[in-house]
């Protein structure tokens, strides 16, 4: 087994920072040396086999993107990004594990939506990964296979109150879903937005002739997220179930969260890195002489961008900073513009929606810390030591301590990473979302149980390196 020290670093956590060495074994943390100790004065970096200099940089524990869609088939087609490749772009990101959404399909049995998701992520991943549950067919069969998905390591499960003749979900079976959640412990997930209203107001946009990509996110509309936000809020009261808000993106929906949770609801939500930085007037303004005002396609997701002029972004910076949303997922659902975004030319609604941004979370939420949004404690916890918790791996993952899985990053402030498809990009796709983004930091190393899989830039890990981890309840609920 290979023993590596990395050594002159600040090990930075959720709770603070200190000058310390970590030591690694195999695929494990067995020391976290600080000076003085007495391990150090046996010339620890003499007796092991490698040595990582961190003097002068950050050493985190490696991120954790919860919220992943790789090859999810939508929109009549299907997300760019193989386990393979998404991976290795994660990696590449310094993140080193990732939460799937397994899909059950209407008419499918859920057991038979995981195998197939089993199927594709096992021996492709470049990094550890795990599932949610979707739920795209409640039904009798399928409530009592959910009973079951605690023993797969499966233990949170997302629903949606959009998307109807796709993935909609009623109240009566939301209802359902959430009382079986209430007896098991396992997380309700939930994509809240008014589906049915939505499509209404889509039609009627398109038959006035407002068929440009901008018109996605004024269907969209802010009180189709806050109204669903509440409906959920409500549904979880009424039976007792824990519930996860996902890609929060309207203020309006934080409000309706911190209001339960002040109530003492076992109520969270997470937001992502385009509702921090990018809006609606962004996306409106996006020209190009390629796709002209379709150039905005490149923006469409679920939820959508929100006015800057209305002052969602700051609102979701400050909800990061007092914990009324909890975590920074990425959503990551990528589509290339040609073959895929394209498909919604001349109609919005046709537009595959997502945004790829699983390389760029971490440094994203780094310039959080340049710019005085967030702390380096809370960068941290926000993109691994919550979701850690959240999701039932926090002791493995989530922290630098002995006996933790070593997934660490070596993150240089003083390094610069600027963002483009001829820079930095490893995602399958032909554009970047984040074309032009200047960060002031850089991943330096990345270590996934105990390899280095990230270094001087190139990739050294492999694909099949990658663990499915089981995991257990949430370990932050009330």
């Amino acid at each position: 087994m290979t023993t590596t020290l990395i050594s002159g670093g600040t090990v930075v956590s959720a709770t603070g920072r200190v000058e310390a060495d970590v030591l690694v074994d195999g695929e494990r943390i067995v020391a976290v040396l600080q000076p003085g100790s007495e391990l150090l004065g046996t010339d620890v970096a003499t007796s092991v086999d490698r040595v990582v200099d961190a003097t002068g940089k950050y050493v985190i524990p490696g991120g954790i993107d919860a919220h992943t869609h790789m090859q999810l088939p939508f929109g009549g087609t299907e997300a760019s990004d193989t386990f393979e490749s998404g991976t290795i772009a994660a990696a590449h990101g310094g993140t080193t594990s990732i939460i799937d959404f397994a899909v059950q399909t209407y008419g499918q049995r859920l057991e038979d939506g995981l195998a197939a998701w089993h199927e594709k992520a096992g021996g492709n991943c470049a990094i550890d990964y795990g599932f949610h549950q979707i739920v795209g067919d409640v039904n009798e069969a399928s409530l009592e296979a959910m009973r079951k998905l605690p023993d797969e390591g499966v233990t949170s499960f997302k629903m949606f109150m959009a998307y109807p003749g796709v993935f909609y979900s009623d109240d009566a079976q939301i209802l359902k879903a959430m009382q079986v959640s209430r007896d098991t412990g396992m997380l309700t997930m939930m994509h809240a937005e008014n589906g049915p209203a939505i499509d209404v107001l889509a039609a009627q946009l398109v038959e006035q002739g407002k068929t440009d990509p901008y018109y996605h996110g004024i269907a969209r509309a802010w009180e189709m997220e806050e109204e669903a936000t509440h409906r959920a809020i409500m549904l979880a009261k009424l039976t007792g179930a824990p519930l996860y808000v996902v890609h929060v993106s309207a203020k309006q929906a934080v409000e309706q969260l911190a209001w339960a949770r002040d109530k003492g609801q076992n109520v969270y939500g997470e937001t992502c890195p385009q509702y921090l930085y990018l809006s609606l007037e962004d996306q409106l303004g996006a020209k190009s002489d390629e796709w002209g005002a379709f150039e905005g396609a490149k923006w469409v997701c679920s939820t959508p961008l929100r006015s800057r002029a209305e002052g969602h972004q700051d609102s979701m910076w400050q909800a990061l900073r007092t914990n009324d949303l909890q975590m920074v997922s990425t959503d990551h659902c990528p589509f290339c513009m040609k073959d895929q975004k394209e498909l919604g030319l001349g109609d919005f609604r046709k537009t595959p929606n997502g945004i790829g941004s699983i390389e760029h979370r971490m440094d994203l939420m780094y310039q959080g810390v340049v710019t005085g949004e967030i702390t380096l404690e809370r960068w941290v916890e926000l993109t691994s030591t919550t979701p850690a918790r959240m999701f039932g791996l926090y002791g493995r993952k989530g922290v630098i301590q002995p006996g933790a899985d070593a997934d660490i990053v070596v993150y240089d402030p003083n390094g610069h990473t600027s963002i483009g498809l001829e820079k930095t990009h490893h995602m399958n796709m032909d554009y970047s979302a984040w074309e032009g983004y200047e960060i002031d930091g850089k991943v330096d190393t990345v270590i996934s149980r105990g390899r280095v899989v990230v270094e001087d830039d190139a990739f050294t890990g492999a694909a099949g390196h990658g663990q499915y981890l089981k995991r257990g309840l949430s370990q932050y609920l009330i």
